[in-house]
């Protein structure tokens, strides 16, 4: 199974602006730095929690439909799914008709239930779905304690960007943090 985004998201749940002001800065010299640290501490979210903070695509690679017929999407939350392309033994691509899936998207993990499992597969990465994945296209709906873990996260990068000695460690990550993303992460068994 291999998850590949294949939309970035536009904009990011937290803006330059408000990354400032928590920092205290009114220069615009680093803006570039700021930003680009804004971008890094929600892809650390994202990764954290395997969720998707910003409406973003993305598709899932698979050899094979699970026995069961029930596939879990490993993203959350899943607010479409765009496409189930099959391939064949020859490579032919053959598009799912809607019709002929079920889509639970509020669940966590969303799942996908196919009750006729397509046959003959192609060997490797024989199944293709596509989805849309986050919260919504803008910032103001992501959870309040998720932007408060990237701007705390962004600043803490900020403020210790020099490098660190083994000894030195643990400086990748502010007090707190954990604690902050800990309700978002995905359950385990």
């Amino acid at each position: 199974m291999t998850l590949i985004r294949t939309v970035e998201p536009a904009v990011e749940p937290v803006t330059l602006a408000e990354a400032k002001a928590h920092l205290r800065l009114a220069d615009t010299s680093e803006d570039d730095l700021i930003s680009g640290l804004i971008r890094a501490a929600r892809q650390d979210v994202e990764r954290a929690t395997c969720m998707a903070l910003i409406d973003q695509h993305w598709r899932l690679v698979l050899d094979c439909w699970p026995a069961s017929g029930l596939l879990k999407l490993p993203l959350h939350p899943v607010r479409e799914i765009l496409s189930i392309t099959v391939y064949g033994s020859d490579g032919e691509a053959s598009l799912i008709d809607h019709a002929a899936y079920e889509a639970d998207l509020i669940s966590r993990p969303a799942r996908l239930y196919l009750a006729k499992r397509p046959e003959p597969l192609r060997m490797l990465n024989g199944i293709e779905v596509d989805f849309r994945a986050g919260f919504s296209e803008a910032g103001t709906d992501v959870p309040d304690l998720l932007k408060r873990a990237i701007l705390l996260l962004a600043a803490h990068w900020y403020e210790f960007r020099a490098g660190f000695g083994p000894s030195d460690q643990p400086v990748a990550y502010p007090a707190g943090y954990e604690r902050m993303i800990a309700g978002y992460r995905a359950g385990r068994l």
